[in-house]
């Protein structure tokens, strides 16, 4: 009888009987009304679901077709919502023969106001930096989760930590006291992996916000409260690659879902990191597709973005945020490594949706001409997925070692001179973010031997040189690490972010008199920045080095700015003749730390020291 029982079961199977199961994920999980691009495709995921045909209760939104995949539990649903659709929820029924199998509810939103004209950031902003796991532990409560791996372990450098969404809630006025526009969190999104989680580039889920963080709504709070502050949020986004430990792993929706022959050691090679294939004329396609296609690491698989499902999917998640979230901006993780066509697609979607919006892309070199590969005019559409925000790495570079090596005609301060010289490169240097230091570097502070004199050169460099500044959590306070690269000390908690903590950075109790003195340093040259439109899009003139001391000046029709660093054991007599096509009339100097006022006939610029100064 059993026997029976078996084969009954076996047949009706093979007969076409439903077998599906009612939607497991339905991702978008909403959406909005008024978006420019009218269409919407949902990924909806179930057993055996592709075999069932949508239909809608709405006479707004109409169902344009489907897509299937190998794996019969994915269901692309291609939506079309009309221009004057209202706000509200419909239902979407899941048919078999024309019988309804399933329904479920889907939400079209109101867009907030003024959404689609949102600025973006500019060279107005200065960014700062922050590895949320490192910075403040607002709620010891979400430390675990039931639905995650990995537990905490502050002992661990590797390890997490605790910081979380509501501690850099509760330190945001310590954020924009210091001066600072805008924040750039590292990722928040869902990373749950076995270990080393904290970072957040490996996503696990698209769409939901890593509960040791916090929740998709308090993020959402988050952005509201620090925009309330002048501070806009800038998303970190992983296009390239996603986590080992992400949904779709254990259910694979299409066998070319993600770059390589199959996601076992062994079926994928790691990618061979020549970034200079894509535009090099010479390349041969073995390496184009080695660098392009290739994992990379063994625990971040990579996605395979010529696939029409994946595209669409990555370009509808980042929209989702920005409109959900209400971000001011976005940094595009590993840019170049992802595929260029659907970058150029990815990019102009976003522009079309949010004209002013701001993207931010990392291309990781020395190479100015590569960087500018990557940035488009200003006046040019989105094409070949350049953007018109690149990191500068190049800049980033020349600052280190510029200040680091000793001087010489080849070394030191002319690294820096001829570092900026190669702006003839780029289509607009303004828009390209500058940095001293980052999540993937060596501590500012011990890349210059503790020497808290070309520490602050660096730091005043940062802040009235071209372009938008980018800031590193806890530079202000002279944290240290390893010149070598050492991620998990690089990105070191935050003083005064955890109960029991001795020194509290956000407050100043317990702080050396160095760190005190660097903290202030940052935060006045940072808040007087903010006032000062000079050096936001200011002209720039800079001189070679002369006498082991760096000039340069940024100047408009209202303010001129003179920025001497000396790193000479001698003062430096300020030669106003040398400097006469800018200096030429003017009578004094206010220097802009300590408000001193100096005689420009007898201005001397101290050993080792920088100046900024504002000449009258």
């Amino acid at each position: 009888m059993r026997q029976l029982y078996l084969v009954a079961l076996v047949l009706i199977s093979l007969s076409g009987t439903v077998t599906a199961s009612e939607p497991e994920r339905v991702e978008p999980p909403f959406w909005w009304t008024g978006m420019a691009e009218q269409s919407l495709q949902l990924l909806v995921y179930g057993r055996d679901i592709s075999r069932l045909e949508p239909e809608t209760n709405s006479a707004d939104v109409t169902v344009l077709g489907t897509e299937t995949v190998e794996n019969p539990n994915y269901l692309f649903i291609n939506l079309n919502i009309a221009a004057d659709t209202d706000p509200g929820t419909f239902n979407i029924a899941l048919k078999e023969k024309g019988k309804a199998r399933f329904n479920f509810e889907y939400t079209l939103r109101s867009r907030t106001p003024g959404s689609a004209s949102r600025r973006g950031f500019d060279s107005r902003d200065a960014i700062y930096l922050i590895t949320p796991d490192r910075f403040a532990n607002g709620n010891p409560g979400n430390d675990n989760s039931d639905d995650t791996l990995e537990g905490p372990n502050r002992q661990h450098p590797g390890g997490r930590h605790g910081g979380d969404i509501a501690g850099m809630q509760q330190h945001l006025d310590y954020i924009a006291e210091m001066g600072f526009t805008a924040i750039w969190p590292n990722p928040l999104v869902e990373n749950d992996q076995p270990g080393y989680s904290y970072h957040g580039y490996s996503a696990t889920d698209h769409y939901r916000i890593d509960p040791r963080f916090g929740s998709n709504e308090e993020f959402r709070q988050f952005v509201a409260s620090a925009d309330a502050r002048g501070l806009g949020i800038i998303q970190d986004v992983v296009l390239n690659h996603i986590g080992s430990g992400h949904w779709w792993m254990k259910d694979l929706p299409d066998s070319d879902w993600l770059n390589g022959k199959g996601i076992n050691k062994g079926e994928f090679e790691i990618t061979n990191h020549s970034r200079f294939t894509p535009v090099d004329p010479y390349a041969s396609e073995v390496d184009k597709r080695g660098f392009l296609d290739g994992w990379f690491v063994d625990s971040m698989p990579d996605m395979n973005q010529r696939h029409p499902l994946v595209a669409n999917y990555l370009i509808q998640n980042t929209l989702w945020w920005i409109e959900y979230a209400g971000l001011s901006g976005i940094r595009a993780d590993t840019y170049a490594y992802s595929d260029p066509d659907f970058l150029q697609q990815w990019a102009s979607r976003i522009h079309r949706e949010y004209p002013n919006f701001s993207i931010v892309g990392e291309e990781w070199t020395r190479s100015p001409a590569l960087v500018s590969h990557w940035q488009r005019k200003e006046d040019e559409a989105v094409s070949g997925g350049r953007l018109k925000s690149m990191m500068d790495f190049p800049l980033h570079y020349a600052l280190r070692e510029g200040l680091a090596d000793s001087e010489s005609w080849n070394s030191g301060l002319i690294t820096m001179y001829e570092g900026l010289a190669h702006d003839f490169e780029y289509p607009n240097p303004n828009r390209l973010v500058i940095f001293a230091g980052n999540h993937d570097t060596s501590r500012l502070y011990s890349q210059l031997d503790g020497d808290l004199n070309l520490y602050r050169m660096a730091i005043a460099y940062i802040a009235t040189m071209r372009g938008i500044p980018q800031f590193f959590y806890g530079d202000e306070l002279l944290f240290e690490s390893p010149k070598q690269r050492d991620d998990g000390i690089v990105r070191s908690d935050f003083p005064g972010g955890w109960q029991g903590d001795k020194a509290n950075g956000f407050t100043g109790a317990g702080l050396s008199e160095e760190q005190l003195e660097a903290q202030s340093f940052t935060r006045k040259l940072f808040n007087w920045r903010k006032r000062n439109p000079v050096v936001h899009n200011g002209k720039l003139m800079h001189y070679a080095p002369l006498n082991d001391t760096y000039v340069y000046f940024r100047y408009n029709d209202d303010k001129t700015v003179m920025v001497a660093i000396n790193k000479g054991s001698e003062p430096f007599a300020v030669p106003t003749g040398h400097f006469s096509e800018v200096m030429n009339g003017k009578k004094s100097a206010t220097d802009v730390i300590s408000g001193k006022q100096h005689d420009i006939d007898t201005l001397s610029i101290p050993a080792r020291e920088v100046m900024v100064l504002e000449l009258e």
